[in-house]
């Protein structure tokens, strides 16, 4: 059996390179280098939203480089004490694609989950995204749902 050549790490305050990195593959991935590269926050930003609770940035290193990214937030429940975790972003390098390093990435987050009381995880994937699709699939179990994009009021203020 191989052993990954990859390592997979936690994003702390201090880790403000990183976090550029793993915007970088998101970016490149997703074909939206502008929206992960543009308007990046401070790292004043990246430290506070790192250090906090509810947010969870991980990364996959081969040599030193990030090759994979993986942003989730937990979400405390209110009908019980218990949370969900919701991974909002997942991408590889596509030079470093179909070497686990993406379901790496999602079995450290099922043990962080597990470590914070987390009962579930879950995750949306575009119609057509076939990889992912089939990724989701294999770690877990399909639900059929809508989503809506709901415009906040800035009148409102």
């Amino acid at each position: 059996m191989q052993t990954p050549s990859f390592m997979v790490k936690r994003l702390g305050p201090s880790d403000v390179d990183l976090m550029h990195g793993m915007l970088t593959v998101l970016g490149e991935a997703f074909e939206e280098v502008e929206t992960y590269g543009r308007a990046r926050p401070s790292a004043a930003y990246f430290g506070r939203l790192l250090s906090g609770d509810s947010f969870i940035a991980l990364v996959a290193m081969d040599d030193g480089k990030v090759v994979g990214g993986l942003a989730a937030y937990e979400l405390r429940k209110f009908e019980q004490e218990r949370s969900e975790l919701y991974i909002y972003d997942l991408a590889v390098a596509s030079a470093h694609r179909r070497r686990g390093i993406a379901t790496g990435l999602i079995r450290e987050l099922q043990r962080l989950g597990a470590e914070r009381g987390a009962y579930v995880m879950f995750v949306q994937a575009d119609h057509g995204d076939d990889p992912a699709i089939a990724l989701y699939t294999s770690l877990g179990t399909r639900e059929d749902v809508l989503h809506f994009d709901i415009p906040v009021d800035r009148q409102a203020r």
